[in-house]
């Protein structure tokens, strides 16, 4: 009698379902209620991952153990396997990643799969990634499809109606997402090897049309400088950049790669004709690179290095006064400071020697 009624019910809607396909098809488009659809997505590195999904309402109706079962439950129809919740309202909740990733420290392919989740009584939960992302809810789910199941712990948060999905405290390879609905929070933390998708796919950039650009070859190797990775390719690809145009940005890049490798003496050497080349801008630059890692001395003979070869230049001792200054040599940052007042400087760099000359005494 049972699988009658069953057996009746799935007849009834489906046919239900089928009259309502051909109304949406000849209709016009309309907004969907109540559970209107959403997306939110996040960048970490150059990776993304998004969510799509339906947003019911809490509408002051018992959620948790009876809107949403605990646990996991057979289905009044299709599959008659237990199956988790899933996630939302109306279709499955997709998720999506540009790159491959770990979620909840499981490896994930890049992709699009259906998110479900469990809950328990005692706030104990499961997220489940399944293979089919198309089939409706969770009314078709089938346990040979999941990519993983991961245990979760469900938090007690702020009361939210609609139930919201978002993505919070990122850091450089991680992203924590969390689904909010009535006074649950379930969290799914996210991670990207973000320096490793980035060489990769500066590899195969690099493959092509910017492959015929220094530019290009040259911010790959700074961005393995940057983050002290692939080392062994960033010399091929900053050795090409210099043999395109040997200016101070590529070699100083190379210097410091070679710094990084171990190779002191060579970097050194590459400094120094990094030097020879570099403008009043990338000189002044560097000295204030050296002055904020507390090389004062090394910043100094930089800083006297522009004023030599720029001596006009009213902002070139204004930046030796302040590396003066930040040493603590007082009567030298004062000389260089009235120096710059002297050739007559530009309201933002008379402003900074007279501040600093006040400060150091030397005017009212």
């Amino acid at each position: 009698m049972q699988k009658n009624l069953t057996t009746r019910f799935v007849s009834v809607l489906l046919a239900v379902l089928t009259c309502a396909n051909a109304w949406a098809q000849a209709g016009i488009t309309t907004p969907r209620t109540p559970s209107p659809g959403a997306q939110v997505s996040q960048t970490i590195g150059i990776s993304n991952v998004s969510v799509n999904y339906s947003r019911p309402s809490v509408k002051g109706r018992p959620v948790w153990g009876e809107l949403v079962p605990y646990g996991w439950n057979v289905q009044a129809f299709g599959s008659p396997n237990p199956a988790p919740w899933r996630a939302g309202a109306n279709e499955n909740t997709v998720i999506e990643f540009s790159h491959d990733a770990k979620v909840a420290g499981q490896n994930v392919p890049a992709g699009k799969y259906g998110l479900f989740f469990v809950i328990n009584k005692d706030d104990s939960g499961e997220v489940i990634l399944s293979k089919d992302y198309r089939s409706w809810g969770n009314f078709f789910y089938e346990p040979s499809q999941d990519l993983f199941r991961a245990k979760i712990q469900v938090r007690s948060n702020a009361h939210t109606e609609m139930l919201t999905y978002e993505f919070i405290n990122a850091t450089k390879n991680t992203v924590e997402l969390v689904l909010n609905w009535e006074k649950k929070q379930f969290p799914v933390m996210i991670e990207f090897a973000v320096d490793d998708i980035v060489m990769a796919n500066a590899a195969e950039e690099l493959q092509g049309a910017k492959g015929f650009t220094w530019q290009a070859m040259s911010s790959a190797a700074n961005y393995a400088m940057q983050n002290k990775v692939n080392h062994e390719a960033a010399i091929v690809w900053i050795d090409k950049a210099i043999a395109q145009q040997s200016n101070y940005t590529n070699l100083n890049i190379k210097s410091g790669l070679l710094k990084q490798m171990g190779k002191t003496a060579e970097a050194e050497k590459i400094q120094k004709e990094a030097l020879v080349v570099a403008t009043e801008v990338e000189l002044n630059q560097y000295g204030y690179q050296l002055l904020n890692e507390g090389k004062h001395d090394d910043a100094i003979k930089i800083m006297v290095m522009v004023t030599d070869r720029f001596p006009q230049s009213a902002n070139a001792w204004d930046s030796l006064g302040e590396a003066y200054a930040t040493k603590g040599d007082k009567e030298n940052a004062i000389k260089s400071f009235k120096k710059s007042l002297s050739l007559n400087p530009p309201k933002n760099v008379k402003d900074n020697s007279e501040k600093f000359l006040k400060q150091l005494g030397a005017m009212k």
